[in-house]
């Protein structure tokens, strides 16, 4: 008796606010991550707020929000209709997912609907796809979303976070409580700076970058590509060093490291290995290695993945760090930059009358999409898993 009065409680309560009814009104679910390490959620109470007052109706799993401190109560203040069963989190016009989801959750899922998540190709096998092509399922894959201006927001801002942890992460492995090398990150008067190298120059490499030299390190930043080393240095307004990737040059810029991250971008779908065992044998011990990229294979031959529960192994004397999913660590900041992302284009979506609407309306939101109502329509994943596949942009001129 008391479950029941309990989870009353927990749906929309009566509000004396005058709510804007729409008459595209979309039903979108929230279902709670099932993947172990996953801790964040894609839309928080306030956003739920917004999009109720703006005519939507949305659906909480109960518990999506636990990891990242957002109670069922805080999203059914703000409107959202709390649901006990991820079925019912499924049956939903449009669901929003962090991790892809599984082949079961994906049997929840209605005909025809829109799913929004991660694709994460590396792991991506040829039953996902037919799964959502039996369910017609138009999927996004929020990795290869672009803005207006043609930047990548999430992966943008997932990688902003990343970059910023990780050197707060080797900071922990160096210390002496975890039998690292008991240095400070950074330096203090009359001690030599801590020596990161970062190989990548992306976004990670940039706040990565950002983060050691506030804390008073010596960096090193590699990558292949003159552009991005030049644009490093310019985006840090200071002279650093920067150097194309060649094995001598990095060789002994690792056996001189405290930290090393690997931040290169994949590129096709997966990583090039470019530090070998040997240059990893050749590191100092107590030493901390952080591949960041090792949902995608990683840049550095010792990697292999580890968890949050266990982030950590030696190999040759140097700490390994290669969780997948950094940005889950500090799971409320990153629910609030997906937040604050989704949001607009969840009532964009609305304006116009739902996902299809977005797809043959914006490019940049169709450069997300790989499957469209039972078509692949993404060509690296058709070559990859044997598969036909149909152009987005000929199904948009049929259309017409």
């Amino acid at each position: 008796m008391v479950e029941i009065t309990e989870r009353v409680s927990l749906f929309p309560k009566e509000s004396p606010k005058k709510i804007k009814k729409s008459k595209n009104s979309l039903v979108i679910g929230l279902p709670a991550e099932s993947a172990v390490q996953e801790k964040r959620v894609v839309l928080t109470p306030d956003a739920v707020g917004l999009l109720v007052n703006n005519g939507q109706e949305v659906l909480v799993e109960t518990t999506a929000g636990k990891d990242s401190k957002f109670t069922d109560q805080e999203y059914s203040d703000a409107g959202a209709k709390v649901v006990y069963s991820p079925q019912e989190a499924f049956d939903a016009e449009v669901v929003m997912k962090v991790e892809p989801p599984t082949e079961q959750e994906i049997d929840y899922m209605r005909s025809g609907a829109c799913l929004i998540s991660a694709i994460q190709l590396g792991k991506q096998n040829a039953d996902f796809i037919h799964a959502l092509n039996r369910k017609r399922i138009t999927a996004v894959s929020y990795e290869h979303l672009e803005d207006k201006v043609g930047g990548m927001p999430v992966v943008r801002a997932m990688s902003e976070i990343a970059g910023s942890t990780v050197m707060l992460i080797a900071s922990e492995y160096l210390s002496s409580v975890n039998n690292g090398k008991g240095l400070i990150m950074g330096g203090v008067t009359g001690v030599p700076p801590t020596q990161v190298v970062i190989i990548g120059a992306g976004t990670v490499a940039e706040y990565a970058a950002r983060t050691a030299l506030g804390l008073g390190a010596n960096i090193k930043v590699f990558d292949n590509h003159i552009y991005k080393l030049r644009r490093i240095k310019h985006l840090l307004g200071q002279q650093i060093f920067t150097s194309t990737i060649d094995n001598f040059t990095l060789s002994n810029a690792l056996k001189e490291a405290d930290v090393v991250i690997g931040a290169l971008r994949a590129e096709k779908g997966k990583n090039k290995v470019v530090v070998s065992e040997e240059m990893v044998a050749a590191m100092m011990e107590g030493s901390v290695l952080i591949d960041v990229g090792i949902d995608q294979g990683g840049c550095i031959e010792t990697s292999e993945m580890t968890t949050h529960e266990q982030p950590t192994f030696v190999k040759h004397g140097v700490i390994h760090y290669c969780v997948p999913n950094i940005a889950s660590r500090v799971s409320r900041t990153a629910s609030f930059a997906l937040s604050n992302i989704f949001t607009p284009i969840l009532l964009q979506m609305a304006d116009l009358g739902g996902a299809e609407e977005m797809v043959f309306n914006y490019k940049w939101f169709m450069k997300g999409v790989y499957t469209y109502r039972g078509s692949l329509t993404n060509a690296y994943l058709a070559r990859k898993f044997s598969m036909t596949h149909k152009e987005l942009l000929l199904l948009l001129a049929a259309r017409y």
